[in-house]
C-alpha cells in the first residue's frame, strides 16, 4: 500500500526491519521534503514487492554500468517524475538509499546517487568503489553520499 511520507512527523512506517529505522526514516524524509519544496510533488513510496518494475530498473543500473549487486534487503520503492526527469528510490534495509536521476530528454543529466543513513556501515559492494562526502541534516542527522554518472540509455 502506497505511504505518503511525511517530513513534519516522521515516521519509520515500512522500515521498521532496519537497524538503523529511525535514521533510514529521517534520510526518506528528507527527500520528501526536498522534492515536496522544490516541485510541489508529494514522496510517496511502496512496498517493493508492490512495484518490483522500479526495482528492476534500478538493478539494471547498477549491473551494467558499475557492475554493482546490493546485498541487503530493498524494503521500499518510488517512481515519478519532475520537470522531465524520470527519479527513482529505493530505500534498503541496512540504511542505504540509491536514487537514480534519469533525464528523459537525450543530452541532459543521468546519475544514481548513493546516501547512508547515520549510524550504518558504508556496504561492501560500494566500499571499495566511491567516496563519500558528509552533509548534515535537521531530519537525517549525518548523511554520506557518493554518485556516478550514468552513460548508457535506459
Amino acid at each position: 500500500m502506497p505511504y505518503a511520507v511525511d517530513f513534519k512527523d516522521v515516521s519509520t512506517v515500512g522500515l521498521e526491519s532496519s537497524p538503523v529505522a529511525d535514521a533510514l526514516a529521517g534520510l526518506r524524509a528528507n527527500e520528501a521534503r526536498y522534492f515536496k519544496n522544490k516541485y510541489d510533488h508529494t514522496f510517496t513510496v511502496t512496498p517493493t514487492a508492490e512495484a518490483p518494475e522500479v526495482l528492476a530498473w534500478v538493478n539494471r543500473i547498477l549491473a551494467e554500468e558499475r557492475d554493482i549487486v546490493i546485498a541487503s534487503p530493498p524494503l521500499e520503492v518510488t517512481s515519478f517524475e519532475v520537470d522531465g526527469i524520470r527519479m527513482a528510490y529505493v530505500f534498503y534495509q541496512s540504511g542505504l538509499s540509491i536514487n537514480v536521476m534519469y533525464t528523459v530528454q537525450d543530452g541532459g543529466k543521468r546519475a544514481v546517487g548513493f546516501k547512508l543513513s547515520e549510524g550504518m556501515d558504508v556496504p561492501e559492494e560500494l566500499a571499495s568503489r566511491f567516496k563519500f562526502a558528509r552533509q548534515k541534516s535537521k531530519l537525517a542527522g549525518e548523511i554520506r553520499g557518493s554518485f556516478f554518472v550514468i552513460k548508457g540509455e535506459y
